[in-house]
């Protein structure tokens, strides 16, 4: 079927030569640009979430998450060396398994990189809002700080207004980013690494403190919640690793940026493998800082029942603590801080906090930045119209595409909690990375004589490994993060049977050259 369509890396090349981005970063901007994407929300905001869900065994969470995205990283490394230019999965998919399957990926993607950068808006607001507090005492309305509370009720989505309305400052940030963005990649690629040193300094301090007051007694119990929920509550180990993945998202953003870097068969795979290993080192240092040095011990509720981090009954049980003057680590929009404060740290509390509300912009940056090469990656073959991929000609950036793609994350991080973003992230995610893996063995068995800069080594067992880890993440889920992507997904297949299908460059040209016949 004409659906099925291959466009092969040969052309995937040649259309890339015809309407290009410039080549403007080093193996050392893209391993910044890496780290940058990484170390985020994740380490600064989720770990008091994946302590909800795992308690001390996160520190197991963090390792089962590295690991798959290791794998990945692998398969990655090599079909960008292949094909380096913008477009990432969607891209590789493209040119092994079809238009329909890459349009596919390309729509997942969004859930990546741009409710990623939503996620992270709303990991931001959390950090900047205690910081204003601390320094000056004035708190925001929560109707103005926060967004609703969202749960599946009865089989249906429920919604809760009562602890938060509209999150102001994650709508400022990621407007910020987004003109930031528009004004040019060089100039970005600058900021984010002042931004990335900065985020390094301050968990560099938060170790240096934590881990020598280590206590072996806040790792009992280590399981509170076992390795395994109940089906679809997303917590204990394993539900905490599928949630803490997005710790790790990011590195992968690193190949959207290959089409502006110079010698990418070379470059590409140092800043991928290079930032995703230095980041996993800093993660697993500061998980034991905060579980050693005051405890991650899960709440319930009143009846004893595990909570949901993003649930209002959480926010209600976390309210009541807190009122009682024993909020625990859990319950904090500003983990990091809020340990140091615990231990008396309070002049670095306000520097960790300060050093987040500055840094974290770069995680947002690099989201937003990935999610407009996809698209104009999509742009530029068809399949979403051809003048989003316009280039400015002053900045020479997509500059339509930033604008749309900012005003998207802005309307998801106002209205959505910080940890259901990162699960529906990570939903569209590890589909993508399941995708590359796949698609690294497809190339191996029809095109195995082209050239490949970068090998996947043994590729007969990593890639299975890549592709069952996020097979097996997936599931892991809340059932609602889970439902998000197939609802997503049916969502794109209509607009490319009513669209995409029809102006698709490849399509066209099929039909052009069978008319010819």
């Amino acid at each position: 079927m004409i659906d099925w369509r291959v466009k092969s890396l040969d052309a995937i090349l040649a259309t890339a030569e015809k309407k290009s981005l410039h080549r403007t970063l080093g193996a050392f901007q893209l391993t910044m640009l890496g780290i940058g994407a990484i170390i985020g929300t994740g380490i600064f905001v989720l770990t008091a979430a994946a302590a909800q869900k795992a308690g001390p065994g996160m520190m197991y969470s963090f390792i089962i998450a590295g690991f798959v995205c290791a794998v990945a990283a692998l398969c990655y490394s090599e079909l960008v060396a292949m094909a380096p230019v913008s477009g990432s999965a969607y891209t590789y998919t493209y040119a092994v398994m079809g238009e329909v399957m890459a349009w596919t990926v390309g729509w997942a993607l969004v859930l990546e990189y741009a409710v990623a950068a939503a996620a992270v808006c709303v990991g931001w607001s959390g950090y900047v809002m205690g910081l204003i507090q601390k320094a000056t005492g004035f708190v925001l309305p929560e109707a103005l700080s926060h967004g609703p509370a969202w749960s599946i009720v009865a089989g249906m989505p429920s919604v809760d207004f009562s602890h938060g309305v509209v999150n102001v400052p994650a709508i400022i940030v990621a407007l910020v980013i987004t003109m930031l963005l528009v004004k040019g990649t060089s100039e970005s690629a600058k900021v984010n690494s002042i931004l990335v040193a900065v985020k390094v300094s301050a968990l560099s301090a938060f170790i240096v403190i934590t881990l020598p007051m280590i206590s072996g007694d806040n790792f009992t119990p280590m399981l509170p919640n076992g390795w395994f929920g109940t089906q679809g509550s997303g917590v204990g180990v394993v539900g905490a690793a599928a949630s803490i993945f997005f710790a790790y998202v990011g590195f992968d953003a690193v190949s959207t940026a290959a089409e502006e870097t110079k010698n990418p068969q070379r470059n590409v795979p140092i800043g991928l493998i290079g930032s995703l290993g230095i980041c996993t080192i800093f993660y697993m240092l500061v998980a034991a800082g905060v579980v050693g040095s005051v405890g991650a011990q899960p709440i319930t509720s009143i009846t004893g029942a595990v909570l949901s981090p993003d649930s209002a009954e959480f926010v209600m049980r976390c309210k009541e603590l807190a009122s009682a003057g024993s909020a625990p680590i859990v319950c904090s929009h500003e983990a990091l801080a809020e340990v140091l404060s615990k231990l008396h740290y309070d002049q670095v509390s306000k520097l960790v906090g300060l050093a987040a509300s500055i840094a974290l912009p770069s995680v947002i940056l690099m989201m937003i930045f990935g999610q407009t090469r996809i698209f104009f990656v999509m742009a530029r073959d068809g399949l979403l119209p051809e003048k989003l991929a316009d280039i400015h000609p002053k900045w020479k950036t997509p500059w339509l595409m930033t604008i749309v793609t900012g005003i998207f994350v802005a309307i998801a991080a106002a209205f959505f909690p910080v940890g259901q973003l990162a699960d529906i992230s990570n939903s569209g995610t590890l589909f993508a990375f399941f995708m590359v893996a796949i698609a690294v063995l497809v190339l191996r068995k029809t095109d195995p004589n082209r050239a490949r800069p970068f090998k996947t080594p043994v590729v007969w067992l990593v890639a299975p490994m890549a592709a069952g880890g996020c097979l097996f993440l997936f599931f892991s889920l809340p059932t609602i993060a889970q439902l998000v992507l197939p609802i997503w997904g049916s969502v794109g297949m209509v607009i490319y049977v009513l669209y995409s299908r029809k102006h698709s460059h490849l399509g066209k040209a099929i039909a052009a050259e069978a008319a010819k016949k």
